[in-house]
């Protein structure tokens, strides 16, 4: 049998290729190089909030390693190793990095003006252009990870590839690829005339458990992590009423048990109104997305079964203010202003029944890289205080994304996602919105030096 060997450029091997099978050779000890030793960084600042709920440590020091956090504290407790570089952040707070658990990354953003022309005029793939930038002013803005909930045609997968191949800067990201809904329904695309947008199982469209199980099948064969559902109206889509009920509790179910059978992936099911949430939180969703008829039943229905509400309260004030200023007129701005005004009530009422509390903004309908204020909205209208809200935006997003071991706080052995912000937070919630240092995965993004790396 002859053997022919070829060079790939590529990979940088030699191929044996045999008559009938191929075999991959290993680049030749000569070409190899020897790994960089991790880099060591010192990050020191007037204070540290470490992301599980404990009292501000002041004068302290994160040491890490590689991509790590090898040891945390005061700075008289914590050895410096030699040769480590040093990053002392004055007066500021280190903190976890954020984590946004409800954006839509893909596409344009609420008020742009070719906004509601995008989905018959914009390319397939525009939309995952413009996450490009939005992952990155997102990154910037302190959000070391994020959970996208719906996207089409698969971009948000397509972004957290980029990001895990270290092509873009951006958070990591927990990805749903298409919501699913019901035909007609708020995840669907309405108001068009018929056969411009008839979704199916694909698209996430699914009518009765047999299709909601395809339907979930579907999007986590090509990867999604998270499973988002309609499970009521909303504010933005056309032809339904924000707080009707959308699917059954048959079929939430359905979708609950599959999702949790492919390796215990959860369900995020958006809700305004109080009956949809007490069917999705029946149905056992992980969490209920904005909430913003919840009801005294339905709080402590959560609450007893460990359901998250992610409230999107800046998402709530972007829309009243979207509606008051004509951006959105008739239905949906009508629907805007009774959802805003309903959220702050409801807020209150969840933490009154202890119900858990994850941050999320709904960043699309926000501007990407303003996340940071649902902190100051959490306090404002939650009557949070600062620290609850930090844990929700740190430990507690991270328990909702089952990512707890990895990230949520500044804990040795975890990943190395941290920010920083001018002053004391616990005193000053809007310092959130003014980070001034960013490190993902042992990477530096941004520092007090570079504060202009948003335009």
């Amino acid at each position: 049998m002859s053997h022919r060997f070829r060079w790939s450029p590529m990979f940088g091997s030699w191929f044996l290729v045999p008559g009938s099978w191929f075999l991959v050779f290993a680049v030749a000890q000569s070409q190899q190089s020897a790994a960089p030793p991790a880099t060591t960084y010192v990050l020191r600042a007037a204070r540290l909030i470490d992301g599980t709920g404990t009292a501000p440590i002041l004068n302290g020091v994160v040491v890490v390693t590689g991509n790590r956090i090898s040891a945390v504290g005061r700075a008289e407790n914590v050895t410096v190793p030699q040769g480590a570089k040093t990053i002392d952040l004055g007066d500021a707070t280190l903190l976890p990095g954020f984590i946004d658990s409800h954006t839509h990354i893909v596409g344009r953003t609420l008020g742009d003006p070719k906004g509601d022309m995008a989905s018959v005029k914009d390319f397939a793939s525009f939309g995952a252009i413009l996450g490009v930038d939005n992952m990155r002013r997102t990154l910037m803005s302190g959000f070391t990870t994020i959970r996208n909930l719906g996207a089409g045609d698969f971009d948000d997968l397509a972004l957290r590839q980029a990001v895990e191949e270290g092509r873009i800067a951006g958070p990591r990201m927990q990805a749903s690829a298409h919501a699913l809904g019901i035909t007609g329904g708020h995840c669907d695309e309405n108001g068009y005339k018929p056969g411009m947008f008839d979704g199916g199982v694909k698209q996430g469209i699914a009518n009765g458990p047999a299709e909601v199980r395809a339907a979930v099948r579907y999007q986590v064969k090509y990867g999604a992590d998270v499973i988002k559902t309609c499970a009521t109206g909303g504010v933005l889509s056309e032809g339904d009423a924000v707080g009707t009920t959308q699917y059954t509790l048959e079929e939430l179910t359905a979708m609950v048990e599959e999702a949790h059978k492919l390796d215990e992936r959860k369900v995020a099911a958006h809700a305004h109104g109080a009956e949809g949430i007490k069917i999705a939180t029946r149905a056992g969703v992980a969490s209920i997305e904005h909430g913003s008829f919840l009801d005294a039943e339905g709080a402590r229905l959560m609450a007893q079964k460990g359901t998250f509400l992610v409230p999107t309260l800046v998402a709530g004030e972007a829309v009243e203010r979207a509606a008051k200023s004509g951006v959105l007129k008739g239905l949906r701005g009508e629907k805007a202003l009774v959802a805003a005004a309903s959220m702050k009530t409801a807020i209150r009422l969840a933490v009154a029944n202890k119900v858990p509390i994850a941050l999320g903004t709904d960043a699309g309908v926000i501007a990407h890289g303003s996340n940071g204020r649902e902190f100051t909205l959490l306090v404002e209208w939650g009557g949070l205080s600062p620290m609850q809200a930090i844990v929700a935006g740190t430990m507690g997003s991270a328990k909702l994304l089952a990512w707890d071991k990895r990230i949520g706080s500044l804990t040795a052995g975890k990943l190395a996602d941290i920010v920083a912000v001018p002053g004391d937070p616990t005193r000053d919630i809007t310092a959130m919105e003014r980070v001034s240092f960013v490190m993902k995965d042992g990477v530096v993004h941004k520092t007090p030096e570079r504060a202009d790396a948003i335009p």
